[in-house]
């Protein structure tokens, strides 16, 4: 393997810097962070990170641009899922309209990762708000697949605690779902409309007594099919081979808080990584919250998806 290399991108250190998206037209990278309700780009020619505040929102969980619309985004906020306009350069981005609300039975709930298959179709999931009774341990929480015609989120599985990370594998055809709680990755089928079927564990991160060892987070996958994902608390991103269904590699970083991750880059062949400054059991001190470039895998991504809107 050549030599891997992890670099610090230009940019704010986020408390809670999260949902990495990769567009091949701009050559930018849009991620946000979750707890200052604010979307960022970085410009992969300029080598600069622009940042602005969304007006009127108190979360932004995940950011996807809409196809065929230069400058729209759907936001994850809270309950909400909103259509907002962003130039990528302003110091601020706009609600154009909310798409759908889970609404006020699910009040002290916040959207978490989202992202979107290769037929435009958005899956995105639920966790208790920050502000919520334990809101690390309940499984109130509920993944959802969003059906843009009738406007409406779908619900898909419930009894989730932190709804993650979530990719589909080129090798297997199948769907990959993390609930950062129940300590594993399950797989699915996914049928024509898009719903999950056949679910089973395809590799438990933890011993029911062991202690915790990895928090799986956000995830992301290669051209090859290979799972890639973010481990919380761990300091690593661990690569899976989903035929075996074991742990293929290990990439350290100098921070704990791994969030999530995302090809990119012109050749595809750049791994991006958001972390988390947030102090959660013990203060992180920088580069905690920064935003990480991995090259040297000898791996590529396939283009991200973006969402399809009527």
């Amino acid at each position: 393997m050549a030599n891997v290399q992890v670099d610090v991108l230009p940019g704010p250190f986020l408390q809670l810097g999260e949902a990495p998206h990769w567009d091949g037209e701009s050559q930018s990278l849009y991620y946000v962070c979750i707890l200052s309700s604010t979307l960022h780009r970085y410009d992969w020619k300029e080598n600069k990170t622009y940042s602005a505040k969304i007006e009127g929102s108190t979360y932004a969980s995940f950011v996807i641009p809409v196809k065929g619309r230069k400058g729209e985004f759907v936001v994850g906020s809270g309950t909400r899922l909103l259509l907002v306009s962003w130039d990528g350069c302003s110091e601020t981005a706009s609600i154009v309209k909310v798409l759908t609300d889970l609404g006020e039975e699910e009040a002290d709930h916040r959207f978490n990762d989202g992202k979107v298959d290769g037929q435009g179709r958005l899956y995105a999931g639920t966790m208790l708000a920050e502000d919520s009774r334990n809101h690390f341990e309940m499984d109130d929480g509920k993944l959802y697949r969003f059906d843009a015609g009738r406007g409406q989120m779908v619900p898909l599985k419930s009894k989730v605690h932190i709804s993650n990370g979530l990719t589909w594998s080129a090798r297997t055809g199948k769907f990959y779902y993390i609930d950062s709680f129940a300590f594993d990755i399950k797989e699915y089928t996914v049928d024509a409309e898009g719903n999950l079927g056949g679910e089973t564990v395809l590799i438990k991160l933890k011993d029911d007594e062991a202690a915790t060892e990895f928090i799986a987070d956000g995830m992301t996958s290669d051209a090859d099919g290979n799972l890639y994902v973010a481990v919380f608390a761990g300091s690593k991103i661990i690569k899976i081979n989903p035929e075996t269904a074991k742990v293929v590699q290990e990439i350290p970083l100098p921070v704990a808080q791994v969030t999530s991750v995302a090809f990119g880059g012109p050749n595809l062949d750049v791994l991006f990584v958001t972390t988390a400054a947030k102090e959660l059991s013990v203060p992180q001190e920088p580069p905690a919250g920064a935003v990480f470039k991995i090259t040297g895998l000898e791996s590529r991504g396939a283009p991200m998806n973006e969402i399809a809107l009527p």
